[in-house]
This record gives structure tokens, C-alpha cells and sequence, in this order.
């Protein structure tokens, strides 16, 4: 009996019946046998995605690394398919890099499938993305879809067309059918009680013709089974297709067909149905009911109603629920969204909304900056929803020269950018401050572009910025943040390593801080006075500092500020020699930074958690957490902090000498195998930590990625034949696969490995 084995990825589990394509599954396999790139090229509404979930799970055993989807529909701008390959990989961009490096970096030597869905409106950035992809990992596998090819050097391309059409026939014949199965299986999930018979197989068989054997119109028909019979259903279509046609039987094109269906379900909805579907196109991403009620509702759609209108939107398949960590949101299919577009248009609301929508994300944003600081896990499961909407509200302030909001909306988005997305923050405000007339009336803007700057260990980005908002805020005569401004250029000064101007910098930012009754100033104060402590060597100032940063930031509730105070104060003991010290406060910041997600503080920690582990004589765990820390420098691109270097340094050769090299080397590399919340356990204390002795002795730890996956495929009972074909090997590398399997175990037969995986936790 196969064993069920988790695999990284995150392609979503299919929610309805996959149906047909045995034809096309195959001929996926076949090409990425020996293709790099495979397009599923076809008209919307076709089955691509389905086509491409069903492949990628039917084919994930054979990638170590995992399968992986990447969803562009929601995006509208060109300039962020790298960050939505990143977000799909689990990556950030927090360090300097930029998207497409980080990821010709961090695959190239990963061995995994990535589905790029709907790439068809950014199909440039698509094809250049991913020709850089194939280019830098050999062992990365893409499918894509799109309307049209990609034309990117090596792609092989497979038209995916409609479902065969059924012919007049028995009803055992019909049953074969793959769309007559896709009607009649939909239809049974609408109705409850649906089924095939000789009174109405005729027009089940004319619908599905009718629709030309389109999965999407076949699916908007078959719901209404709810209300309509298989016999009105076709009338009605044949109907509406008659005024098309004028009565010829020459078909319509496929778009068309579907427009078409599209237009008849429509048709059907209440006028208030109408009017909230064709509002709903204004959403680029998710949204909640909460966004509907704020941007949707008004006139004929009264908030009090959008639920209910809402749930018989989604019962008609014309709007698709989904839940995101515990609550639900929605989303339109791209082709409804479409649709629902130009619908908006005919109504002449499309301007109106779309400010509607603005202001809607902009006064939530403007409470994200104030109340995030304080809620930040609640704040950021927020903005990670939502996020593809409020980029769309930022390219529109920028296409439509709406320069003064989108600069606010970007400033507000402070604590996503420095905890999620730094490159991104630095390039939407790049592009909106430069457009600016007035600079002196955003100096928060010019600070927050500073502060990205300062965390990308980038001074030279940051002082231009930082230098602007001082001007504007003190033609503003705002003292918070110019006392802030001032702190934080005395932060890039000392990285620069220009420390008079730095101590110049500082000691005017607290006298415009003195008087100053703000929390948020006074912990931009202290962590300024720690920061360059740590770079001057001044470890008393850094203690001062730090003691007092996480006894405020403790009490309010700030745990960013109350991490990065716990960090510096860590590694002013460190330093000192006090290694319990320094981990009783790397402990503590590890916990908030993997709570809040941060996974540059999560990086350091992992490092600096190392560096004790060398003062607690465990060297073995030392080299491993620094293993772990460089796996998670790759997916940050994350420099090495500056206060940090000289201590990792002399850690990592103390506990190489320790070891030995070649059992350095070992741990190290066991460390960078490990998963981020694996190595966070282990640096916590909270999971064992079996030595490579004991590994070997044990279950996964003796064999490699690859073996494991042999290991699996032999219990499940594969030839060598049938595993080279699932993996993408040749059957002589399975045959040393195994050879070299048995010989770690001590086993001489296939029967053995069976019952070894059938006990072991592989």
C-alpha cells in the first residue's frame, strides 16, 4: 500500500472531480522527459490550470524539491512576476537582491517542478523570467500556461483543446464521454440528485456540443441544474446562440462560445446580482466580505445584502470561495473577471470604483501603519491577503499621475515592506517619490525609504533619502520624524563607517527628540544609540540602550522593535563572554521572529544561537545552526550583519576546529538540509538532535535526497524501469540507487527496504 509522504510545495489540493485528459496527462509526462519548459497553450476557460494541478501532483514524487504554483492572474504589473515566483517559493525579498538574482540563486541547485499559471497579459516578463530560470537551474522543471506560447529558447508547447464531443449514442457510450462525465458530474454535485438518462441524454449531449466541450462554459451550465432542466438549459443556450449566429450552423470561436455562456448565465442573475458581480472585477486579487461591504455596496447593493448575494454568486460558479488561514475570502476566475470588467464599463462606473477601491485600502493601510505596530501577526495575515489589490491601487496611482495618494499608501505599507517585501517597498517608492512636485509634503515617505535602505545594509541608498526627509520635515516643522530621520542617517553614517558625522547626526536627532513625549521616536532613539554602540564597540551603550528598548517595546506590545532591541542586547553579552545571557535573549527574539515571520532577524538569530552553542561547548550544534543560517541567507539573499561578522567568523573556525574539518563540513551541511522551522526547534531546544552517528543508524538521516526517493518508490513496489520514469532517470542510475541504498542499510533485498520504510519516519 503506498505510504503517504509530505512533500514541500504548494500546489492547491483539487476540490471537484478531475475528468478526462488521459491523453494530454501523458503527453505532459512524455515532454518533460525531456523538456525543460512545457506550455499548455489554449483559450481561457479550456482546463489549463486543472491540466497542470492534476500533472503536478501525479508527478510530485519526482521532484526532491517539491512542486511549486506561481498564479499571475492577479497581477497587473509586469515589473512583480519575480516577486510572485518569489512568493509562491515561500522566498522574500528583504535583503538588496533583486527578485529574478535571488532566484537564478537559490534554484540552482534545487530539483523541483514550478507551475507558471495564466502568463498570458505579462507574457514578456513571464518568458524572460523564465528562460532565466532554466537557464540558471538545471534541475528545474516549468510548466506554463498561457493563451499563447511564452517563445522562450527550448519550450515545447501543447495546444490543450476543449473535451471531445460527444456523438448521439448509447447511454453507456455517453458515460465514457469526458464532457458528458464533466456535465453530469457537475450537474450531481449543483442538484444533489442529477443522473444520465435516455430522456435526457439528448440534451445533455446538445448542451455539451452546444458548448463546444469548454470545461468552464460546460461547468456555468451544469450548475443551473439547480433550477433549470437539461432540456431548458439547452433551449435557452441554443436560444442565445441563434441570435449569435443568425442561424447558421457555422460555429462560433471557442472565445466566443464561452463569452457567450458567460452572457447567459448573467442574464439569469437578479439586477442587484449583476451589479455586484460587475463591481467585484475592481478586486485585482482575494477579498473579504469586509472589502465588498467598503467598496461594493451602495445603491441597489446595500451592505446588509452582500453576503447573501455574495453566497448566490458563489453557488452559480461565477464567484470562487477559498480560505486563507482560517477565513474565508473570494476570488474571480480571470476570464469572469474579464468579463465582469467590460460590464463595468457599460455601466460607467469603472472610474469611480476603482477611487472607491483606492480609498478603501488607503484608509486601511493608514491603520496598518498606526495599529500594526502593535498587532503586527494580525496586521500582516492582513496584508498578505490583500496585498495583490493594494499593488494594483499603487500601479494605478502611478498610471494615473495620483502621485500624493499612492505615496501615502506605499509609507503606510512600513511594516509589510520591512518584514516582508524591503526590495519591493524601495522600488514602489522609488517610483512615486521621484514624481514628486512637493517633497517636503511626504517626509515620512523619505523616511521609510531610508529605513529599507539601512535594513538592506545598502548606506549609500539610504543617506539621499534620509537627507530629504530631514529638509521635509523640518520645513514641515514635524519633530517626531525629523528626530527620527536624524537617527536613522546616524545609523547609515556608522555603516558607511563615517562615525564623526554619524555622532554629529545622533546627537542632533536627540535634541529634537527631547521634550518629545512618542513612543515610536524614543525606540527609533535608543535603537540608533545601540546599533552604532555595537558598530563602535561601546558596549555600554549598547546595554543602556537595550535595557531600557525592551522594557518599553515589552510593554507596548511592539514586538519588531522588542526583537531587534532583544538582538542588539544579545550580542552586546555575546561579546562580552556572557553566552547564557546572550541565549536566554537570542531564545526569546528567535520565538518573535518566527511568530512575526522575519526571515532576516530569523537568519541572524540562527547564527548568533551558533555562536553560543560554541561558548556552551556543543560544536556539533553550532556548525549545524550555521549551516542552517546560510540555507536561509540563500532564500533572503541576506548579508552577514555588520556587528555580527567578526563573532560568526571566529565561532565557525572554533567549532571547525572542534570537529575537524571533514565532520564540520557534514554537520554544516545536515544544518542547510534543515527546513526553517526545523532549525528554529533545533536552536530553540525544542527537538532532538540526533549526532550523524545515530543518523545513520536511523532512518533518513543515512540516505540522500535521492536514494530516500528511490527507497519510497521500491516499497511502493515500482520496477527500477517504472522509477526511472517517474523520477526522470535512467534505469542504470536506479540500479546504483538501490545498490547503494542496500549497502547503508545492510540489506540484501528489495523486501527489506519495503519493511524498513514501511517503520521508519522517511
Amino acid at each position: 500500500m503506498p505510504r503517504t509522504t509530505h512533500r514541500p510545495g504548494n500546489v492547491p489540493a483539487e476540490t471537484t472531480s478531475f475528468v478526462g485528459r488521459r491523453h494530454e496527462l501523458a503527453e505532459i509526462r512524455k515532454k518533460l522527459a525531456a523538456a525543460r519548459l512545457v506550455s499548455l497553450v489554449g483559450p481561457g476557460g479550456v482546463g489549463k490550470t486543472r491540466l497542470a494541478i492534476r500533472t503536478a501532483i501525479s508527478l510530485g514524487r519526482g521532484f526532491p524539491g517539491g512542486v511549486w504554483m506561481a498564479e499571475l492572474a492577479e497581477l497587473r504589473d509586469p515589473a512583480l512576476v519575480g516577486n510572485a515566483v518569489m512568493t509562491a517559493l515561500d522566498l522574500r525579498d528583504q535583503a538588496a537582491t533583486e527578485p529574478p538574482a535571488l532566484l537564478r540563486t537559490y534554484l540552482k541547485d534545487k530539483e523541483l517542478l514550478l507551475i507558471v499559471d495564466n502568463c498570458e497579459h505579462l507574457l514578456e516578463a513571464a518568458a524572460q523570467l523564465i528562460g532565466e530560470v532554466i537557464r540558471a537551474a538545471p534541475g528545474v522543471r516549468v510548466i506554463a500556461t498561457s493563451r499563447e506560447p511564452l517563445s522562450v529558447a527550448g519550450e515545447h508547447v501543447l495546444p490543450v483543446p476543449p473535451l471531445d464531443l460527444p456523438a448521439a449514442g448509447h447511454l453507456a457510450q455517453l458515460r465514457q464521454n469526458e464532457a458528458v462525465t464533466l456535465f453530469v458530474e457537475r450537474a450531481a454535485a449543483a442538484s444533489g440528485r442529477f443522473e444520465l438518462t435516455a430522456s435526457n441524454q439528448a440534451a445533455v449531449v446538445g448542451v455539451c456540443r452546444r458548448l463546444d466541450g469548454l470545461p468552464l462554459a460546460i461547468e456555468l451550465a451544469a450548475v443551473r441544474t439547480r433550477a433549470l432542466g437539461p432540456e431548458q438549459i439547452h433551449d435557452r443556450l441554443s436560444d442565445r446562440f441563434g441570435l449569435l449566429t443568425g442561424g447558421s450552423r457555422t460555429a462560433l470561436v471557442r472565445h466566443q462560445t464561452l463569452r457567450t455562456t458567460i452572457e447567459w448565465s448573467h442574464d439569469l442573475l437578479t439586477p442587484a446580482e449583476r451589479t455586484l458581480l460587475a463591481r467585484l472585477c475592481v478586486f485585482a486579487g482575494r477579498f473579504t466580505l469586509e472589502d465588498v461591504e467598503s467598496v461594493c455596496c451602495a445603491g441597489e447593493v446595500p451592505a446588509a445584502h452582500a453576503l447573501d448575494l455574495l453566497s448566490s454568486l458563489i453557488d452559480k460558479s461565477l464567484v470562487i470561495k477559498e480560505d486563507a488561514a482560517g477565513a474565508a475570502c473570494y476570488r474571480l476566475h480571470e476570464t469572469m473577471r474579464e468579463y465582469a470588467r467590460l460590464k463595468l464599463r457599460e455601466q460607467g462606473d469603472e472610474d469611480a470604483l476603482e477611487l472607491r477601491c483606492a480609498e478603501h485600502y488607503l484608509s486601511r493601510c493608514a491603520r496598518f501603519a498606526t495599529e500594526g505596530r502593535y498587532r503586527l501577526p494580525e496586521w500582516l495575515a492582513w496584508a498578505e491577503l490583500e496585498i495583490d489589490n493594494i499593488r494594483a491601487v499603487l500601479r494605478r496611482c502611478l498610471d494615473h499621475d495620483d502621485v500624493g495618494r499612492g505615496i501615502d499608501l506605499a509609507t503606510f505599507l512600513i511594516w509589510f515592506w520591512i518584514t516582508r517585501a524591503t526590495a519591493e517597498g524601495v522600488r514602489w517608492l522609488g517610483e512615486l517619490l521621484v514624481r514628486e512636485a512637493g517633497p517636503s509634503a511626504h517626509p515620512w515617505a523619505y523616511f521609510v525609504r531610508g529605513f529599507l535602505s539601512v535594513l538592506q545594509n545598502d548606506p549609500a541608498g539610504a543617506m539621499p533619502a534620509l537627507e530629504r526627509g530631514v529638509t521635509a520635515a523640518r520645513t514641515a516643522q514635524q519633530r517626531e520624524v525629523l528626530s527620527q530621520s536624524l537617527a536613522m542617517a546616524s545609523i547609515a553614517a556608522d555603516m558607511a563607517g563615517d562615525r564623526a558625522s554619524s555622532k554629529r547626526l545622533f546627537d542632533e536627532a536627540q535634541a529634537v527628540a527631547d521634550g518629545l513625549d512618542d513612543l515610536g521616536t524614543t525606540l527609533m532613539m535608543y535603537q540608533a544609540q545601540a546599533l552604532n554602540g555595537l558598530l563602535d564597540g561601546d558596549l555600554d551603550a549598547v546595554r543602556s540602550a537595550t535595557s531600557q528598548g525592551v522594557r518599553l517595546s515589552r510593554a507596548a506590545g511592539d514586538l519588531y522593535s522588542l526583537d531587534m532591541m532583544l538582538l542588539n542586547q544579545g550580542f552586546a553579552a555575546l561579546i562580552s563572554g556572557d553566552f547564557r545571557a546572550a541565549e536566554e535573549r537570542f531564545t526569546e527574539g528567535l520565538r518573535i521572529a518566527h511568530q512575526l515571520d522575519d526571515r532576516v532577524a530569523q537568519c541572524h538569530l540562527l547564527g548568533a544561537l551558533g555562536c553560543c552553542a560554541i561558548g556552551s561547548r556543543d560544536p556539533g550544534l553550532a556548525a549545524r545552526l550555521f549551516g542552517a543560517m546560510e540555507n536561509l541567507r540563500a532564500e533572503v539573499a541576506a548579508g552577514i550583519n555588520a556587528g555580527m561578522a567578526p563573532v560568526l567568523a571566529q565561532a565557525t573556525k572554533s567549532a571547525e576546529a572542534a570537529l575537524g574539518r571533514s565532520k564540520f563540513e557534514a554537520e554544516f551541511e545536515a544544518g542547510k538540509r534543515l527546513s526553517r522551522d526545523t532549525a528554529a526547534r533545533l536552536a530553540l531546544g525544542d527537538a532532538a538532535r540526533p549526532d550523524l552517528a545515530a543518523s545513520a543508524r536511523g532512518s533518513a538521516g543515512i540516505l540522500r535526497q535521492r536514494e530516500a526517493d528511490v527507497a519510497r518508490l521500491v516499497a511502493d513496489g515500482l520496477s527500477n524501469k517504472e522509477i526511472g520514469v517517474r523520477l526522470f532517470i535512467s534505469e542504470r542510475t536506479v540500479e546504483s540507487h538501490v545498490r547503494s541504498i542496500m549497502n547503508k542499510l545492510g540489506f540484501n533485498s528489495r523486501a527489506q527496504i519495503a519493511g524498513w520504510i514501511a517503520t521508519s519516519d522517511l
